[in-house]
């Protein structure tokens, strides 16, 4: 299994990037994608989540609203659309994936499958 996120880069605040998780080895409909960040000197948080079931989304409270995650299931793709971006949410993010069939969504330790990550920077 591999996971290739792309999309990352500098963007104003306010502004707004699209990431994007390529995976191959596992399809979407296997199990749950997540998207993570970690910033400098922090620890590694949830942000995303899309299931196989019904292709239900989860949130962390400080993006909702304001991102939104989305899957390909012809591109075996995940996307998360950021938008009104700030500087706290600049930090490098990782794509995630398991064939678990329930999972508690925001532990990354539930998550088998982890691509390289792409890093994002908003400046004020």
């Amino acid at each position: 299994v591999q996971l290739q996120a792309s999309g990352g880069g500098l963007v104003q605040s306010g502004g707004s990037l699209r990431l994007s998780c390529v995976i191959s080895g596992f399809t979407l409909d296997a199990g749950y994608i997540a998207w993570f960040r970690q910033a400098p000197g922090k620890e590694r948080e949830p942000v995303s989540c899309i299931s196989n079931t019904r292709s239900t989304t989860y949130y962390a409270d400080s993006v909702k609203g304001r991102f939104t995650i989305s899957r390909d299931i012809a591109k075996n793709t995940v996307h998360l659309q950021m938008n009104s971006l700030r500087p706290e949410d600049t930090a490098v993010y990782y794509c995630a994936a398991t064939g678990s069939s329930r999972i508690l969504w925001g532990m990354p330790q539930e998550y088998e499958y982890w691509g390289p990550g792409t890093l994002v920077t908003v400046s004020s």
